[in-house]
């Protein structure tokens, strides 16, 4: 039986499919998140959808969310940043990460964007791995934090 894989723009009916993603993958059900976030990047008020979801056989198995900056945080080119890629336990090591990259990157080169940044816990070295394939290289800006007392 052949499988039909689609990539497409994120949209709001997505939120119950991300979220079972997600909570399969992490561990914990972040309803909420998800939630506000699908209504951040589907408000068209806000900012470009950059968002995508892959389907396979009309179900979504994978999704890739980020956002584009025009000139934010100081930086006077157009960039983009990812914050979230998942893909359905059941259906890793199809290259569906991959593809929803890929698609996402097109798509922001398209958008006219200079560069697309992430951030990857230092030691999440299959994630850091996933990235270094698809030639991200470590940045120049360094992500600084402060512990609140």
């Amino acid at each position: 039986m052949a499988t039909d894989r689609v990539m497409r723009v994120l949209k709001k009916a997505d939120l119950q499919a991300i979220v079972a993603i997600d909570e399969k993958t992490s561990g914990s059900n972040r309803h909420e998140y998800y939630e506000r976030k699908i209504a951040a990047v589907t408000d068209p008020q806000r900012s470009i959808n950059s968002s995508l979801v892959a389907e396979m056989d009309g179900k979504v198995v994978g999704f890739v969310m980020g956002d584009v900056y025009f000139g934010e945080f100081g930086i006077p080119e157009t960039t983009a940043t990812i914050d979230t890629l998942g893909v359905d336990p059941s259906v890793q090591n199809k290259g569906i990460a991959s593809d929803l990259l890929d698609q996402f990157l097109m798509n922001m080169k398209v958008a006219g964007v200079n560069k697309v940044y992430t951030l990857v816990n230092w030691d999440d070295f299959a994630l850091e791995k996933f990235f270094s394939r698809h030639k991200f290289v470590p940045s120049k800006r360094i992500n600084l934090e402060y512990q609140l007392p």
